[in-house]
């Protein structure tokens, strides 16, 4: 995504300030970091919660909350790269981190981009399988299988984001020698960087028409069934958490791919200004939702932070008596 944006940021126009460059208005870059900020540091603390409750809390790694957890690695490193995407939009020029940083950034935020769609993707299959094959789900998905597929996604993402590494890179740009982390003149002339917009796009479109499928095909099974059953219950509400996820990620990314494929560039800029914050508005929403949509993720959060207050005021009290040991 970032890959993207400073694309079509570097056919805009640029107002130069001695070596610095604004390809937007400083109006517009202050209402987005006002926007980022607070959105960062929420997305932080839910992802680090749900991580630690899946790592704390042995009876939340069933294979759903294991595949919530990785996504939840997944989106905090989206999450930690923010500032540095915010301070490109800020000065995209020159970059001061040298090339391999820019490479290894890029690199890691498509990884992760590719990540998480993957997560999404095979969590539904997989709940597909429990609503509609249970017994054969029984079988299939076990907490270690479960946790070779996710090591393979990773895997998988970390081969298709790689192309990513010859494509960008740091260039001198004009006549001012400044230096830009960015899409290489070889991505552009080779092909290689419609290749990897083409790829990105497959990597949405595809996993947009299987889950169509899976959760119309879950509604239907869930449909024809009795509501009395206690798992149908709990299959129903798992699956409305994550339909709700699902939607989600849907209305968080379908504006960046329409408007990169739909959209003129001079309307790109702007578009995928726009997209660009609901990108990382998915990286930090689904720990609310699990939290607004999931009972048993409210109770193992508050369990987690009762549990390290607890711990703090027994600190706090043991501290104090040798304190005041000390000064009798």
């Amino acid at each position: 995504v970032a890959i993207l944006i400073m694309t079509e940021a570097a056919k805009g126009v640029r107002k130069w300030n001695g070596n610095r460059t604004k390809t937007f208005p400083s109006f517009l870059l202050v209402c987005v970091t006002v926007i980022y900020i607070p959105l960062m540091l929420c997305g932080l603390i839910g992802n680090i919660l749900t991580i630690l409750v899946v790592v704390l809390r042995p009876h939340m790694r069933s294979s759903t909350y294991l595949y919530l957890s990785s996504m939840a690695v997944s989106d905090l490193l989206i999450l930690l790269l923010l500032p540095l995407d915010l301070y490109k939009l800020w000065r995209p020029r020159p970059w001061p981190l040298g090339d391999l940083a820019c490479k290894l950034t890029m690199f890691l935020s498509e990884c992760c981009t590719f990540c998480t769609i993957l997560h999404i993707t095979f969590l539904s299959l997989e709940r597909y399988l429990a609503v509609c094959w249970p017994i054969t789900a029984k079988t299939l998905v076990t907490r270690r299988r479960t946790r070779t597929v996710i090591g393979c996604l990773w895997l998988g993402a970390a081969v298709s984001a790689a192309p990513v590494l010859i494509m960008v890179g740091v260039e001198d740009i004009g006549e001012f020698d400044l230096r830009e982390c960015r899409c290489t003149h070889y991505a552009v002339s080779s092909g290689l960087l419609s290749a990897m917009m083409i790829l990105s796009n497959l990597y949405f479109l595809i996993p947009l028409c299987i889950l169509g499928l899976v959760y119309s095909l879950i509604g239907r099974t869930l449909c024809l069934r009795p509501k009395s059953s206690r798992r149908d219950q709990s299959h129903r509400h798992t699956n409305k958490m994550l339909g709700v996820i699902v939607l989600a990620f849907v209305l968080c990314w379908l504006p960046f791919h329409v408007g990169r494929t739909i959209f003129s560039f001079s309307m790109g800029s702007y578009f995928n200004l726009v997209s660009s914050v609901l990108f990382y508005l998915s990286a930090a929403v689904n720990p609310l939702l699990y939290n607004l949509m999931s009972a048993r993720y409210r109770r193992a959060v508050h369990s987690l932070v009762h549990t390290h207050t607890r711990r703090q005021r027994h600190r706090l009290r043991t501290i104090s008596t040798r304190h005041s040991s000390t000064m009798l």
